[in-house]
């Protein structure tokens, strides 16, 4: 238990360091993480709907298309990305007669086009805090989660899906998200109405969790894939940002909009 709680930690805080420092960097370098991630997402989610070798390949090439777009010497967030999203959604749903594998592609796109769209926004600082935000309030809410669910316990969240966690440890990362969000606002200008926000797009990264945790269960496997040791495979480690990253981008453009 210790060594594969070690192991966990080490390839945890890499895994964090690898992304802040392509958050950092921005353009090109962020972008091609992002797609590097996001086509090992779609061969996951390849295995998790049952699609044969061939299918899981031909869907990672469509979804690598709209992301190939989203590239800041390319189209970016512009609407050839949206054609080319629909189209690859159409490409795989009729050639593997899966409608279920076609749906990795909008659950891989809308997170990388909403991270992209956040850490574009000007000036360069700006736009580096909101898409810290929306990454940081994900990591702070396993944190607070894991603890609390490990230090409370009780009643469990939902125990058909993912007998682990509880609603102890829900509560405890939406507060460990509303904390990240208020000191984002205190010492680094994050709007008020995000910093708020943040305990509602921790709950919409738990149910991105309950949400993966739903499809291995139902094909009776632990892990999404093996990729990182102590993690298992990159959904394992991006299921709740797939689900907050496009609310957060949502709601600053809300917030953007009515200022």
């Amino acid at each position: 238990m210790a060594s594969e709680l070690r192991t966990r930690s080490i390839v945890g805080v890499a895994l964090i360091a690898l992304a802040l420092g392509a958050l950092l960097a921005g353009g090109l370098l962020f972008w091609l993480l992002l797609v590097v991630a996001g086509v090992l997402m779609q061969g996951e989610w390849g295995d998790l709907t049952g699609a044969t070798p061939e299918q899981r390949k031909a869907a990672m090439f469509a979804v690598s298309i709209p992301l190939a777009l989203l590239c800041p010497l390319a189209a970016g967030i512009d609407w050839p990305v949206l054609v080319a999203g629909a189209a690859a959604f159409f490409f795989v749903a009729f050639t593997s007669r899966k409608p279920a594998l076609a749906l990795g592609i909008p659950y891989v796109c809308l997170p990388v086009t909403a991270l992209l769209f956040l850490r574009g926004e000007q000036p360069y600082a700006y736009g580096l805090l909101l898409a810290f935000w929306a990454l940081g309030l994900v990591w702070a809410t396993d944190i607070g989660a894991y603890f609390a669910g490990r230090a409370i316990g009780g009643p469990k969240l939902a125990p058909r899906v993912s007998p682990s966690k509880t609603w102890a440890g829900l509560a405890g990362g939406v507060l460990a998200a509303l904390v990240l969000g208020f000191l984002l606002h205190r010492f680094a200008g994050l709007p008020i109405q995000l910093a708020a926000a943040s305990g509602l797009l921790a709950v919409a990264a738990q149910l991105g969790d309950l949400l993966e945790s739903a499809m291995k269960r139902r094909v009776g496997v632990k892990d999404s894939g093996t990729l990182l040791p102590g993690h298992g495979g990159v959904m394992d480690r991006l299921d709740g940002v797939v689900a907050a990253a496009p609310l957060a981008a949502l709601l600053y453009l809300v917030l953007a909009q009515a200022a």
